[in-house]
């Protein structure tokens, strides 16, 4: 994710500005770090230069399926 992202990047839940904790970067580029909004503190994960804006409950259930469907191959 380009650090300039944070100029345009709300929280998808209450539109508030979010801050950028980073964990990886490269290049001038954020590989691994979290985003959290400065309002309703929730948390968004950035992954292989990804940002997660999936609101939470969205995200838990893709998270759920994608683990079902990785071990449902036994």
């Amino acid at each position: 994710m380009q650090r300039d992202l944070m100029d345009i990047l709300a929280c998808p839940i209450c539109k508030a500005e979010l801050t950028l904790d980073v964990a990886s970067e490269q290049d001038g580029e954020v590989i691994e770090g979290i985003l959290t909004c400065t309002q309703c503190a929730e948390v968004y994960p950035i992954a292989e230069g990804i940002p997660n804006l999936l609101p939470p409950d969205l995200r838990r259930e893709l998270e759920a399926e994608q683990a079902a469907s990785s071990g449902g191959g036994r």
